[in-house]
């Protein structure tokens, strides 16, 4: 490579870094202790021009002023066409058994668990969040939460939207519904008024295909120009990848794919207390389950999952088009005092209010009873993917919420109750419609993460928790310390005059030495921190650390 390539080029694994003159000797020593290659590529100065000088060949590959890398590029300029995207609605010909085998089994609403066992997910021990839920550990939680320290109730939050497919009928509609899906995740987090939340837009768009330029600059303006600004919140960051197509020619024939114009909003926020997040896990007490949802009340199923289902993508999509009920929807969600009365929380997106429903049964490893209002259709009613949340409240506060709903302009279902004997059962018109057992539709909501994770793990091992979701006498992970067993463990340190070191001992490479440090210091340790170098290099050696007839160190590698 020349010298202008390998300054040029977007090799990964680097960082650049401002070292004051001062702290040079002092940063290098860090790195040689931590195993870190650096090297010291120039200096900054006041003068406004950038100059490269290589030693190899004597002269300066680059030479030019900072104007020309932060001046103003030219404007680009295209034409576009709009595109007819309309497609009549059709009836989905469709039984309720058969939507609901076919909407839980696909990959979009299915389990994600061979995703997320892949690693571990909980590195840096500050995870107070993660996607597992409750004793049973189901893959259902709709927003990351990390603690700010191993001491701390702040934290911050995370979470994703994302609409894809409306957009082959709907762009901008889209594109909203991204940002409110990711709204809807993020409140189940503690995190107090709207304009707190930052979000990342990732945009990807098959630039130059017919309509889709269009389409894209038509959604940008509705998320970056309409929404944002109307929600108070914006956009500092993001990316695009405008390619989004492929072409080959096969047996004389031209052949094309293409992806439909794509945001994928990432919302985050700092948390006011990491121990108010709620989450999918179905309480069993007495209470009441009830759907919050935008006025209009409507039952779109454009581009719905039970659509793709059945292979159908018509008719109207849902849209978050009412900005102040869903700051509204927002605000009544991070209200204290309304807050205090829910039990559990989950957004209604892909798969609808059914799948919705029955993930919280998952995790709360129970049943439950659906009353479907009298005049819903039932298919629509069910699977729609509207923005609305399901909570479970206490079942003394159901006219508060009522009545809250009412003043604020929302509108509020109630839906029915979780129940201890593991059946999903619907009702409509004061009679039974349908009864699932919910180990059964477990097993189908897991079945497609069921066989990836056979490729991958131990297929007897992946058999056998697979078969463990038609257990309902299983108790999930529990843990019970026999009496007296924590003072005998302790009873060795009770006298000791200083506290007892333990060695942390780590590799480049390795990770959670922080957090191990943590738990050591919290259980009356103290911790020292050694890196193999320090050994190697003589500046520490583990007799240092012998007290009292005993030492404890924990290597990490």
């Amino acid at each position: 490579m020349t010298p202008r390539e390998i300054w040029c080029n977007e090799a990964q694994e680097r960082y650049v870094l401002a070292v004051p003159v001062k702290d040079v000797e002092r940063f290098a020593r860090i790195c040689e202790r931590e195993r870190c290659p650096y090297a010291i590529v120039g200096e900054a100065t006041e003068e406004h021009h950038l100059s490269l000088s290589d030693t190899q060949f004597d002269d300066q590959p680059v030479d030019l002023p900072m104007s020309v890398l932060f001046g103003k590029p030219p404007k680009m300029h295209k034409q576009a066409a709009t595109a007819d995207r309309q497609a009549p609605s059709q009836a989905l010909l469709a039984t309720l058994d058969e939507a609901v085998d076919r909407v839980l089994g696909h990959p979009s609403v299915g389990s994600k668990s061979f995703l997320i066992t892949i690693g571990d997910r909980s590195v840096g021990g500050l995870v107070a969040r993660d996607q597992m839920v409750g004793p049973w550990q189901v893959p259902v939680s709709d927003v990351a939460v990390t603690a700010a320290g191993f001491q701390d109730g702040v934290g911050e939050a995370m979470a994703m939207g994302e609409r894809t497919p409306l957009a082959v009928l709907n762009g901008p509609a889209s594109g909203r519904m991204a940002v409110a899906e990711a709204l809807t995740n993020l409140a189940a987090a503690r995190i107090g008024a709207l304009n707190q939340v930052k979000l990342s837009a990732n945009w990807m768009a098959a630039s130059g295909h017919a309509g889709e330029d269009a389409s894209l600059y038509q959604t940008v303006e509705a998320v970056g120009m309409q929404m944002c600004p109307a929600l108070g919140i914006c956009i500092p960051v993001g990316k695009d990848s405008m390619s989004m197509q492929t072409k080959w020619r096969q047996n004389n024939e031209e052949k094309q794919v293409t992806s439909p114009v794509s945001l994928i909003i990432s919302a985050f926020a700092p948390v006011l207390d990491i121990h108010q997040t709620l989450t999918p896990e179905l309480s069993k007490r007495p209470s009441r389950l009830i759907l919050v949802e935008l006025p209009g009340e409507f039952r779109r199923l454009g581009g719905a999952i039970i659509q793709q289902c059945f292979s159908q993508m018509n008719g109207d999509v849902p849209d978050a088009s009412d900005f102040p009920s869903l700051k509204a929807l927002w605000d009544v969600l991070q209200d204290p005092s309304m807050r205090t009365t829910i039990l559990a929380m989950h957004d209604r997106s892909d798969g609808g209010l059914f799948t919705t429903l029955v993930e919280m049964a998952f995790a709360g490893h129970c049943g439950l009873t659906l009353e479907v209002p009298d005049d819903e259709p039932l298919l629509p009613f069910l699977f729609n993917e509207e923005i609305g949340v399901v909570l479970q409240i206490e079942s003394s506060s159901l006219k508060l919420w009522q009545q809250t709903m009412l003043d604020r302009g929302l509108h509020l279902i109630d839906l029915g109750a979780p129940q201890k004997d593991h059946k999903i059962q619907l009702r409509q018109n004061s009679r039974q419609v349908a009864s699932y057992d919910r180990g059964a539709l477990a097993q189908r909501w897991s079945r497609v993460s069921h066989h990836l994770q056979r490729l991958r793990d131990h297929p007897e091992c992946v058999d056998e928790a697979f078969a463990q979701l038609l257990d309902d006498a299983d108790p999930g992970l529990s843990l019970t310390v026999p009496t007296g067993v924590t003072e005998q463990l302790l009873a060795p340190m009770v006298n000791l005059s200083a506290k007892p070191k333990v060695a942390i001992l780590r590799e480049q490479g390795v990770n959670s030495q922080t957090e191990m440090a943590a738990a050591f210091t919290e259980a009356g340790f103290e911790a020292v921190d050694v890196h193999m170098s320090d050994l190697i290099g003589g500046r520490r050696s583990l007799e240092g650390l012998y007290r009292h007839g005993c030492l404890w160190w924990f290597l990490l590698w």
